[in-house]
């Protein structure tokens, strides 16, 4: 078949202009900021520090079944980005429960996953993380359906691999770039052969020790893993506790100090110790009432990504016991606030379904 000069030049000229084009596509997808800093794009995943919420979908005030304020749109306005829940089976459907779903029913995980993806569809240059608890062991084909209904499956990063080093995830203006900017892992039951953006939490993070009542006791001990603690990114769980009828329940007196950036018992302060014995900051920091510190969670988030903070307004505390002090002169405002607020805050327990509390951990 013969080509004349006209049909050459027109086929060439067709080819620049779809070449041309492919490059200015790819050219405005690239990511100049990501999760607000433009530092954090040539990032691994793995070499990024991300603040996350304890027990996210549990929201309420004056309630011991609470360890959040806001709930997760708010919480992903003012920065977190690793959304941390807890999965029952409630008569079929997957509910966001704490221990059991008459304690504290924080909603489906359907209408969490919509609001998820409604905030991310505003914010196309964020990454964000979900780490559920699968509390019932459900297969993972079983959250498969409620992910699609959500509309979360084109958004979602499958690796293809079950475990990976921390070196070796995606940077973050990739995930953007590639439209996969959802991370999704479970504390057991993921099978990436049936369900592949369901990612197994303890092949590829290790965690330190949680439900602690003692504000000298945040270390960076391996305290659940599956994999190569050296290799893998790692989760604290920065969060203090008290006990109430033996019981650990959040301790939302000492919110302002547990999420502060230096001092006794701070987040900034077992950061610290987890860059001396690991040589890293962690990639997750999960957290009780984040917004406690005026943005203090954030603050020790910039240090540890080696990057500059910038404070924001966010989100002020609702929980009475935030106007609590420690001082010796408040002493009576103190106990109003923290032990008188604690009785009237285990009410709700009690009444519901006639809860008594066992010997299994609550929180």
């Amino acid at each position: 078949m013969l080509f004349s000069t006209k049909n050459i030049v027109q086929v060439a000229a067709a080819l620049i202009f779809h070449s041309l084009n492919a490059r200015a596509v790819s050219v405005s997808r690239r990511a100049t900021v990501c999760n607000g800093y433009s530092e954090l794009c040539d990032r691994s995943l793995g070499n990024v520090t991300f603040v996350g919420t304890h027990d996210s979908y549990a929201v309420g005030v004056d309630n011991l079944a609470t360890n959040q304020d806001y709930d997760i749109t708010q919480q992903l306005t003012d920065g977190v980005r690793m959304l941390q829940s807890q999965a029952h089976n409630n008569s079929g459907t997957i509910e966001l429960c704490h221990t059991s779903c008459g304690l504290e029913d924080g909603g489906s995980l359907q209408d969490y996953l919509t609001k998820v993806k409604t905030w991310m569809d505003s914010n196309p240059d964020e990454v964000v993380v979900l780490l559920i608890v699968n509390i019932d062991d459900l297969p993972a084909t079983e959250f498969a359906p409620v992910f699609e209904a959500a509309n979360v499956t084109s958004i979602s990063y499958q690796p293809g691999v079950s475990n990976m080093t921390a070196s070796s995830w995606p940077t973050l203006g990739s995930l953007i770039d590639n439209g996969t900017r959802l991370l999704t892992f479970l504390d057991n039951s993921a099978d990436i052969t049936t369900v592949p953006y369901l990612l197994d939490e303890f092949s590829n993070i290790w965690e330190t020790a949680y439900d602690l009542t003692d504000q000298n006791a945040f270390d960076c001990t391996v305290n659940r893993s599956n994999g190569d603690t050296s290799t893998q990114m790692f989760l604290i769980n920065h969060f203090l506790d008290q006990l109430i009828l033996g019981e650990p329940v959040p301790d939302s007196a000492q919110a302002n100090e547990t999420n502060a950036v230096s001092g006794t018992g701070s987040l900034g302060a077992q950061v610290s110790t987890c860059q001396s014995v690991m040589g890293r900051p962690p990639n997750f920091m999960l957290v009780d009432f984040y917004e406690y510190g005026n943005g203090s969670v954030f603050e020790v988030a910039a240090a540890a990504n080696g990057v500059t903070y910038t404070a924001k307004a966010i989100a002020t505390p609702k929980t009475s016991s935030s106007s609590s002090s420690s001082s010796s002169s408040n002493d009576a405002q103190t106990i109003l606030d923290g032990s008188f607020l604690n009785v009237l805050r285990i009410a709700p327990l009690m009444i519901t379904g006639g809860i008594v509390f066992g010997a299994s951990t609550l929180f």
